[in-house]
């Protein structure tokens, strides 16, 4: 009984070479040092971007100024509702149609409880204030769903609604670059400048 030869000729070691060595480059190249290089760039150029735009507060951090948070306390400015409950490992949206009748009837009843709170019509309560952003996390409102609750939060704080009006205006921040995007309020930031007038 013959056994068959099965080594592998030396052409064909030589064919591999090539496309082992170009595998080897490309993980190496694009897969770590393109990925290194990228990061590192990034936080030399965007040292708070880079890092999730922390905010601190007594050397502790508190937030992400891109990532929105509840407040439950009437002294604070309220955001968006969240269909991912501010989990920014859970971040999306209710995925209800608009026809949804589920949707009309939680849009309607937090209209309500928002007017309620707030102490003004239910055709006042912007639009923000009840429906939720398409990943859950929006930090942002629009001035004009801020200015609803000044009152609710000078009252709450003890504090001259001209006071809060004020902060409100300070802590908008134009569109980007002047021209993308509309005017908008971090929630955070301004709870936060609220809590230093205290100090």
């Amino acid at each position: 009984m013959s056994m068959t030869n099965t080594t592998i000729p030396l052409q064909d070691h030589v064919g591999l070479r090539a496309p082992l060595l170009f595998a080897i480059v490309i993980l190496l190249g694009f897969g770590l040092l393109y990925s290194l290089a990228g990061a590192t760039l990034g936080r030399v150029l965007f040292p708070v971007t880079a890092t999730g735009s922390m905010i601190e507060r007594d050397g502790h951090v508190i937030g992400s100024a891109l990532v929105a948070q509840p407040f439950a306390d009437a002294r604070y400015f309220q955001t968006r509702p969240s269909a991912a409950n501010y989990d920014p490992m859970a971040a999306a949206g209710s995925n209800m149609a608009r026809s949804n009748q589920d949707l009309h009837k939680r849009i309607a009843e937090l209209t309500l409880a928002v007017a309620d709170r707030e102490g003004i019509a239910p055709a006042q309560v912007p639009a923000e204030l009840v429906t939720q952003s398409g990943g859950g996390l929006d930090p942002h409102l629009p001035p004009r769903a801020a200015q609803v609750q000044v009152a609710r939060v000078a009252r709450a704080r003890g504090i001259d609604i001209a006071t809060v009006e004020a902060l409100v205006a300070q802590q908008t921040e134009a569109p980007q670059f002047g021209m993308l995007g509309q005017p908008r309020v971090n929630v955070l930031r301004l709870n936060l400048a609220l809590d230093a007038l205290a100090r």
